[in-house]
């Protein structure tokens, strides 16, 4: 199988209560192809500068990842600079360095062009339809955006958004964008547009999969947070959540409700595990062992008697 992962890749400095990281690895499209290859074989296309320290590669390199389809341009790699508060929420932006992200744009390697499963991670959704164009028949399109973008770019967002299967956006995110204050209403109005499925990321509070009628019977599902006694970063957490997501997806080979909802626990898995430690150092260690531990432990905790019909939950997806 395959997964194609296009986003940013980047040196990031992080400031919060449990300490302080300068220049570490990060970016959605490290983030997201580190957790993802726990499950397939990702490639990555993403852009670095001529400064990107060559450690972080042979990191990248020594994982299911293949990373053909990364540019190296003259100059510096994309910088980004945070501070997060005590109560470890939206992190403050100190700086932004878009260096060669600036003039990025995605050439996919035509060998690439037939993956079956393609993740548009966070970047300006005009470059995520370049990507779109290049694909020839993908199995499972998703993609991720920002508040920023649903400002800056709203046309091409909505046009971005209408090509895919799914979407993973934050609460917030989905309300800013479908101009609705109830979390429900604002996700049917997204899902007007044509993606099959909303991710919706909840943080703290868990995540919930939206498919298109929103029926509490089938269409609706909800998953907590998996608890956790302690938060050192959770940077990159929304990334891990969709490579979590789409791995497990990619990894099972089944597109049915039922196995949408295995993986939006998968994802709320793997982002347990990333917001641990600093930026991937968490992910460097990561087992597909410990991934099913917490996968068990979090059925444990939220298990009901399925309902007489569960088997509907496996009619296909798409």
């Amino acid at each position: 199988m395959g997964i194609l992962v296009v986003g940013s890749v980047g040196l990031d400095d992080i400031q919060a209560p449990a300490g302080s990281r300068t220049r570490i690895l990060g970016g959605a499209c490290t983030y997201f192809a580190t957790a993802a290859s726990l499950y397939d074989r990702v490639h990555m296309v993403a852009v670095i500068g001529n400064d990107f320290p060559h450690e972080h590669l042979e990191f990248l390199g020594s994982r299911n990842i293949d990373t053909a389809g990364l540019q190296v341009m003259e100059g510096k790699t994309f910088h980004w600079s945070g501070r997060y508060g005590p109560d470890l929420d939206d992190a403050e932006t100190l700086d932004t360095q878009l260096n060669v992200f600036a003039d990025f744009h995605p050439a996919i390697p035509e060998a690439w062009r037939d993956l079956p499963y393609v993740f548009l991670a966070n970047i300006d959704p005009e470059l995520q339809l370049e990507v779109l164009e290049q694909m020839r028949a993908p199995r499972l399109t998703a993609l991720d955006s920002m508040n920023y973008w649903m400002g800056a770019k709203r046309q091409a967002l909505t046009r971005a958004i209408s090509l895919v299967d799914i979407v993973l956006l934050n609460e917030s995110e989905v309300k800013l964008f479908a101009q609705e204050g109830n979390l429900v209403a604002a996700a049917r109005r997204l899902l007007q547009l044509g993606p099959k499925a909303l991710v919706i990321k909840r943080g703290e509070h868990g995540a919930m999969l939206m498919t298109h009628n929103g029926d509490l019977r089938g269409d609706c599902f909800a998953v907590p947070a998996y608890p956790l006694d302690r938060v050192v970063d959770p940077t990159g957490a929304g990334d891990t959540f969709a490579a979590g997501f789409m791995g497990y997806l990619a990894r099972c080979g089944e597109l049915s409700i039922g196995s949408l909802r295995r993986a939006l626990v998968h994802g709320t898995v793997v982002a347990s595990f990333t917001v641990q430690d600093f930026g991937i150092d968490r992910l460097r260690t990561l087992t597909a062992t410990e991934i099913e531990a917490r996968y068990t432990g979090l059925q444990h905790l939220t298990y009901l008697a399925p309902p007489a019909d569960v088997t509907a939950l496996e009619r296909p997806f798409k």
